[in-house]
């Protein structure tokens, strides 16, 4: 598809809109960096500059879709702590108890939260004075005496300004300390599954990281040569997840999921007790410090020098910040690619892209001629309201797969990535592909057809709510994870069922190469 501009009207609101408010909104977020949490001096995200000193505030990933066994739901995943090594202790792996993690709703389109869960955590150690260990036996049940260190949390939602406690002392997974410490870890995780009120499910715990990646991407992209590719960097490695199921109707604008089947979601991690690093005035309101909405956003298309203001901002001031928009229109990413392997980078601007981050999928919303999961689509929507915003949308409407195409939309399975995102979505091979235009031309790039040579989690994930693969045991270092012929297997599978429409939906994901490595 040949690149054009924005509609006349539409890139002229936005335009205007980024003259009028850039500048302030930028000021705004660039003096935000001078934040960091009192005890660390620092607040930071694998993805940026500041944050990586802050692991367990670092959004790593977010997945949404409907549910596969329990189709009038959604499930929500939000993971943190990247990079959690199984043998990690004696203190192993904890949400912080003075954060806030929060998976927030945006259901009319005006890139501010209408339904936000908040998590709460808080720490009960049996024997802090006569013990080191995190389990002093083998643990049984998520109230063993065993069980030395524990967490809890409540679970909060707030809506039209109001919050209300939907869950209270909700025990968590713990960190899977190995099979003599707990012998039947899955009947631990499987206990730490509580229902809600109204319907629904949620968790809180350690779990394999679903995410499947060779990051050597960072160095100039596979060596310069394509020869650094089909290791999966994250395998073996854990994270620690919130999950929810949620009835539809709880997200959807008026809670009518039929006629307004469009939501958009992020997560946000906020920290209280922040101080300014050259001065001790402390403020104790909640600031936020990290954010994560679609996947490869901040690693790829925001500049290095926005990175840190971009986890502060929230969505509906994202269009007010020129030189992160401008980004989208003209991402970094082509033009290395073209530096290092000769890839024409694909014409300017981009608007395919700026589609699928700031207004979400449809026929009018700019080239990409589909109904996908624009807020507009909904029938209640107020057009007005609707503001570009980076998030990642879902609509609810779409059916899930019965058999699930890792290239999601791109393999004509609407269920997957960009309309929303799954486990098994393989969101590096979509954004290779997507940054050299194969949303526009509807034609793989043959120079990187095989993508990063992983195509598949090394563990299968669950069939059941949270879906989420049980924590590794075995050390990182102690070799490869699983079964290596599987995953050989896997790694080099085709692409089956790649339709034009598909092709033309694969701009989605090209930008976030990745929260864990930073410098390419």
């Amino acid at each position: 598809m040949k690149a054009t501009t924005p509609g006349p009207r539409s890139r002229r609101v936005l335009d205007h809109s980024l003259l009028v408010l850039g500048t302030g909104a930028l000021a705004t977020a660039l003096g935000v960096l001078t934040l960091a949490p009192g005890v660390s001096q620092a607040s930071s995200h694998r993805e940026a500059p500041l944050i990586a000193g802050d692991p367990r505030a670092d959004n790593t990933d977010v997945y949404a879709f409907t549910s596969p066994d329990k189709t009038d739901t959604v499930t929500l995943v939000a993971n943190w702590i990247p990079f959690e090594e199984p043998n990690g202790g004696p203190n192993f792996y904890a949400f912080a108890d003075d954060a806030r993690y929060n998976i927030k709703i945006d259901n009319n389109g005006d890139g501010k939260a209408d339904v936000t869960y908040t998590w709460r955590f808080r720490n009960l150690v049996r024997d802090s004075a006569g013990q080191f260990l995190y389990n002093t036996g083998p643990v049984t049940s998520l109230t063993d005496p065993d069980l030395n260190f524990r967490q809890v949390y409540d679970l909060v939602v707030t809506e039209g300004g109001r919050s209300r406690v939907v869950k209270s002392d909700v025990p968590v997974a713990p960190s899977r300390v190995g099979a003599a410490s707990m012998p039947n870890y899955g009947a631990l995780r499987a206990s730490a599954v509580r229902g809600l009120p109204g319907g629904g499910s949620t968790f809180a715990g350690q779990a394999d990281d679903p995410f499947f990646a060779d990051l050597r991407v960072f160095d100039l992209l596979y060596g310069g040569n394509l020869s650094e590719r089909g290791q999966d960097t994250l395998a073996g490695y854990n994270v620690n997840s919130v999950a929810l199921q949620i009835p539809k109707k709880q997200l959807a604008l008026r809670g009518n999921a039929s006629r307004n089947p469009v939501v958009g979601i992020w997560s946000t991690t906020d920290r209280k007790g922040v101080q300014i690093s050259d001065s001790r005035t402390r403020h104790d309101k909640w600031r936020q410090v990290s954010r994560l909405g679609n996947p490869l956003v901040n690693e790829v298309v925001v500049p290095l020098k926005y990175k840190d203001a971009f986890n502060t901002l929230n969505p509906d001031q994202d269009r007010t910040v020129k030189p992160v928009v401008a980004k989208v229109y003209d991402p970094i990413l082509p033009k290395l690619i073209q530096k290092v392997y000769g890839v024409p980078a694909p014409a300017v601007p981009r608007n395919d892209l700026a589609e699928i981050f700031l207004t979400g999928i449809c026929k009018v919303c700019g080239p990409i001629k589909a109904d996908l999961n624009a807020h507009r689509l909904n029938k209640d929507a107020n057009l007005r309201q609707i503001v570009p915003a980076e998030e990642l949308r879902l609509n609810m409407a779409v059916a899930p797969t019965a058999q699930p195409q890792r290239y999601g939309v791109l393999a004509g399975d609407l269920a997957g990535f960009p309309n929303g995102r799954r486990l098994t979505d393989d969101v590096i091979d979509i954004s290779l592909q997507a940054v050299e235009g194969a949303a526009q031309t509807g034609t793989l790039v043959p120079a990187l057809a095989d993508g990063d040579k992983v195509n598949a989690n090394e563990v299968p994930f669950g069939t059941s709510f949270p879906y989420l693969a049980l924590p590794h045991t075995k050390s990182v270092n102690s070799g490869p994870v699983g079964d290596q012929t599987r995953q050989s297997a896997l790694r080099t599978s085709g692409v089956a069922g790649v339709g034009a429409l598909g092709s033309l939906l694969l701009g989605i994901g090209g930008w976030r190469l990745r929260r864990r490595n930073s410098a390419v």
